[in-house]
């Protein structure tokens, strides 16, 4: 099982310097919408062709809208053995809603 990651501890991990990868799994339209800045935009369903694209020795963060997608990417990374993956808990929808609130929801 994948760990996952509260948005306000993220907020406060990146505020501390923290290298993080911020993996985005949503659709470019998603993203359009919103993003966390400095985010990797990898589609899930471009994700198995492209892993190969990400380090291994980072600590890779996988978000998405409500935190079921990148779930499931956060679980395919630790199948494909990158030891260091967190889950964004509810999402850009979270993030949004306790940390940035003016960023847009949908």
């Amino acid at each position: 099982m994948v760990e996952t990651i509260a948005a306000t501890e993220l907020a406060a991990r990146l505020a501390a310097g923290e290298p993080l990868v911020l993996l985005d799994v949503r659709t470019a339209r998603e993203l359009a919408i919103c993003a966390l800045p400095g985010t990797l935009h990898v589609p899930l369903h471009e994700l198995a062709e492209r892993v190969d694209e990400l380090d291994r020795s980072a600590t890779i963060v996988c978000i998405c809208h409500h935190g079921i997608r990148s779930a499931g990417a956060a679980a395919f990374l630790a199948s494909q053995d990158f030891p260091h993956v967190l889950n964004l808990d509810g999402g850009v929808d979270a993030w949004a809603a306790r940390v940035d609130r003016a960023m847009p929801r949908y």
